[in-house]
């Protein structure tokens, strides 16, 4: 019955290793097709970066979870100075100043903060789980740090995963519901400020309702919910204008109607949505693909890595991709429900969250129903730093893995 039930888990870790080292494979190849062209021809080092990463992870695989809890607090603080020296001594490259350069190699520190915030936010929630308000100042001064200054470099995009982050984790943790809702709502109240103003006539008073049903110090709290919803509408205008940078209004706008500015903030919608339809059911072939060829898509190599997917490989392809990125969300969602310890439950969701967050918003932004965000998809775009930090996340989940076989076994 051990034998059995052990290789039933060690067939489920092939998942863990075979859905990312396929999406690697395939990317380097897309990789090198979109760079036909090009002066340069970078596309191996997508695979060496892999290879390095897949070290990373077999020796993390090794390694009990709880080992590194000691190190959580000093690793977050150095990835918080990193991100501090971004502002100092950061390298600008497309509007934003996101990189620090070591020698020949540009490092991208928010990258590794959110492995550093995933590590340290499931340590604080295991420890002290939310079950009163007051308790949420713990993980939000987690989040807030590098949220904040991943926000101002400005990176709009990685600064919306540390929300996802915290907010499921926070549900995993044991946290309402209903909570949950209230702490994502004063978002839901900016975007209607700005789209349907006479929404937040309803949409605030039922907040407030909650609050009062699910929240102690009722009166209070439906009051207090009331003013922070207000000064929201009131406050949103001027951070639409102030808070975000021409381009990043302009890519939160254009996606709607990507025609009105077919030539500038609508250019890479309108290209990514044509080559992902020219590739049709079975796409042109690996290499063959003509809009990919000419670089009709700008930056198509990392952020939009699914349009080259789409008309070389075609729907069959994409469909393969977005299955696979379900089954590895499957069975990481298999290994937190069996984790030995709330921390590692708590990892495992936060590294479950991350990765298919990126993947809904990539996906989405290249066939035009988001907007453009700078989110890149894992494993496939071109990326040292997320490429190995996406490595080290699979290295941590693999370890919680062999430690509950362990266990499992031991109970046997």
């Amino acid at each position: 019955m051990t034998t059995s039930r052990g290789r039933r888990q060690r067939s489920r870790e092939w998942i863990l290793w075979g859905v990312p080292l396929a999406m690697v494979a395939i990317a380097g190849v897309l990789i090198a097709s979109t760079q036909r062209q090009a002066d340069y021809a970078d596309w191996y080092h997508h695979w060496i970066t892999a290879g390095v990463g897949a070290l990373i992870a077999l020796a993390l695989a090794r390694l009990p979870l709880q080992r590194l809890q000691p190190l959580l607090i000093p690793v977050y603080g150095m990835t918080v100075l990193s991100l501090i020296a971004v502002r100092l001594v950061g390298t600008t490259a497309l509007g934003a100043q996101r990189w620090i350069s070591i020698g020949p190699v540009n490092v991208q520190p928010s990258e590794f903060a959110k492995i550093a915030a995933i590590l340290l936010l499931g340590a604080v929630l295991a420890r002290h789980p939310v079950e009163r308000p007051v308790d949420l100042l713990r993980p939000l001064g987690v989040i807030s740090i590098p949220w904040l200054l991943v926000f101002i470099q400005p990176d709009l995009g990685t600064s919306l995963v540390f929300g996802a982050l915290m907010l499921t984790m926070l549900y995993w943790s044991g946290m309402p519901i209903e909570w949950v809702v209230l702490l994502l709502s004063p978002l839901v109240t900016a975007l209607l400020s700005g789209l349907v103003p006479w929404g937040m006539a309803i949409w605030i008073p039922l907040m407030a309702v909650l609050a009062f049903r699910s929240l102690p110090w009722k009166r209070l709290a439906a009051a207090i919910t009331v003013a922070i919803h207000s000064l929201m509408a009131v406050v949103t205008p001027w951070l639409w204008m102030n808070g975000l940078k021409d381009y990043q209004r302009d890519r939160l706008v254009l996606f709607l109607d990507p025609s009105q500015d077919p030539l500038g903030g609508g250019y890479h919608l309108l290209q990514s949505s044509v080559g992902i339809g020219s590739g049709g059911l079975f796409g042109t072939g690996l290499l063959q693909g003509q809009l990919t060829k000419l670089r009709f898509i700008p930056e198509q190599h990392t952020d939009f890595i699914f349009s080259a997917l789409g008309e070389e490989t075609g729907f069959i392809g994409t469909v393969l991709v977005v299955a696979g990125f379900a089954l590895l969300m499957r069975r990481l969602l298999q290994v937190a429900r069996h984790a030995r310890s709330d921390f590692e439950s708590l990892v495992v969701v936060g590294i479950g969250t991350m990765v298919m967050f990126q993947v809904v918003v990539n996906i989405f932004m290249t066939i035009g129903l988001g907007p453009i965000t700078g989110i890149p998809l894992p494993f496939l775009s071109y990326g040292r730093s997320a490429m190995l930090v996406n490595f080290i996340c699979l290295g941590l989940c693999l370890s919680v893995v062999r430690q509950s076989r362990v266990g499992s076994l031991g109970r046997w």
